[in-house]
């Protein structure tokens, strides 16, 4: 498909608008489907229908709504497609003609199983095929459904926000704030490094992948970076030698994101719209009968009680020996509590006038979603470090569910906006990505459970119910709504 083509497609998109949601729709549907998706550039043109959208103001949730329809009905057709191909893909036109591609579909499904129909939708070279893949070889159509759900959810943003908020700019002649374009190109040009190191060696972040053999081969011939290497490379017997890659992936990427996020939320005014519009639809769902659940919430995040776990954790961790990782879980601690009270101060971004009486420091970022985040997800890459690769998935999903909920307390309760929520979960894993890379070189023995942790977890637990206890009148009296 040629330039031309897509030049002459905005063009007549652009004189009749009215037409953007059945575009946006077609070809997400497109993109998504088995084959077609390898054969037309639907991220361009996904990015100049948003570009487009935004340019005349078409609201950000109607686009988003279409983008994440076209692309679930696209899987589900792969999906049924595959179902009626069942051991025949190789042999049926025009899948005939894609070996390659369907067996890298293939071994991708066997190696990530369910998970893989998520991470497929990210990856350039097996994602119109990995529905395709999943119904032939007999995936539970709930499960894929669920799984479908999931992804269409996190790919709609991540392919339609930005093009959107060029349009946008376009249609405001909005300033950039100061030194926007140099972060801007820094941290895409970070998550391009990361999506071809990762995603396009399909995730083999092991030891024993393309990816990592081929990065120790080139390193090892020099020296500095070979020390560099050794250094924070795992020294556990089993698996001497890995090097943190997904950790610096994690930490880098958020990193990137979060940067791009922080200038659109401090820089601009983007970003405002989607936070009144976010605002505006939580108090309309605001009903006294779930309001004491969600100050519960909001109040288990609070500094007190998250200072407390990490501590107890720490006495846990160090009581076993496992001292790198109790410095690294307080030095966590640390850094969250301090990033967190600088940003607040330097930015001083106001927060909603939605209750009684909101607190007094800046809305941007939200510091209970960062506190959460970092401790879950540490808490969760311990767990999951011990178990099967394949399964580690099941432990993130647990552990994210706390984030979430906290999350939608603080957009519930009307204490943050929109933007400060994800700039605070951008952060939290940022925090974590770097910690785990630093903790790799003291990963030695397993962590096991036993009884201390038991009993740190019971400490955790009551001095979070005598805190709830003891917060919860002027807690319920300080989120109630105006």
């Amino acid at each position: 498909m040629s330039g031309n083509w897509l030049t002459s497609l905005s063009a007549w998109l652009a004189a009749n608008p009215e037409w953007l949601a059945v575009a946006m729709f077609a070809t997400a549907f497109a993109e998504s489907l088995a084959i077609a998706g390898i054969l037309i550039p639907g991220v361009a043109i996904i990015f100049a229908v948003a570009a487009l959208a935004g340019k005349v103001s078409m609201p950000l949730g109607e686009v988003l709504f279409w983008a994440a329809m076209g692309a679930i009905l696209g899987d589900l057709v792969s999906f049924a497609l595959g179902r009626l191909c069942q051991g025949k893909l190789d042999r049926v036109w025009p899948l005939s003609r894609y070996p390659r591609i369907i067996a890298k579909g293939e071994n991708f499904f066997y190696q990530y199983g369910g998970i893989s129909v998520v991470i497929g939708r990210f990856v350039g070279p097996v994602r119109p095929v990995i529905p395709l893949v999943a119904g032939a070889l007999l995936m539970p159509w709930r499960r894929f459904l669920a799984f479908n759900l999931a992804s269409a959810a996190g790919w709609a943003p991540v392919y339609v926000i930005p093009g959107y908020l060029v349009g946008s700019a376009l249609a405001s002649d909005m300033q950039p704030p100061a030194h926007f374009y140099p972060v801007l190109a820094i941290s895409l040009g970070t998550l391009l490094l990361i999506y071809l190191t990762v995603f396009r060696f399909q995730l083999g972040l092991g030891h024993d992948s393309k990816a990592y053999l081929w990065l120790a081969e080139r390193m090892a011939r020099y020296d500095a970076t070979h020390r560099f290497w050794r250094l924070y490379s795992s020294e556990r017997p089993a698996q001497a030698g890995e090097f943190p890659l997904p950790s610096l992936s994690l930490a880098l990427g958020t990193t990137a994101l979060f940067l791009i996020w922080g200038l659109l939320t401090t820089g601009t005014h983007l970003l405002q719209p989607f936070d009144q519009a976010v605002a505006q639809w939580f108090s309309v769902l605001r009903y006294p009968l779930f309001d004491p659940f969600m100050v519960f919430l909001t109040v288990i995040a609070d500094l007190p009680v998250l200072m407390a776990a990490a501590g107890l954790l720490c006495l846990a961790l160090g009581f076993r020996g496992f001292y790198g990782a109790a410095v690294h879980v307080m030095l966590a601690a640390v850094v969250t509590f301090a990033v967190v009270w600088l940003l607040k101060t330097a930015t001083a971004i106001p927060r909603p006038d939605a209750v009684l009486a909101p607190p007094a420091s800046g809305a941007f970022p939200s510091g209970h979603t960062a506190g959460i985040t970092v401790l879950c997800t540490l808490l969760a890459s311990f767990v999951a470090r011990e178990g099967r690769h394949r399964k580690r998935w099941r432990t993130y999903l647990l552990f994210s569910a706390p984030i979430v909920l906290v999350a939608v307390s603080r957009l519930y309760l009307g204490v943050h906006w929109f933007t400060d929520v994800v700039g605070g979960l951008l952060l939290g894993l940022a925090i974590t990505g770097y910690i785990r890379a630093s903790y790799s070189r003291y990963d030695r023995v397993p962590l096991t459970a036993d009884v201390s942790f038991v009993a740190a977890a019971l400490a955790w637990g009551g001095c979070t119910a005598f805190y709830v206890w003891q917060r919860w009148p002027e807690a319920v009296l300080f989120y109630s709504p105006l």
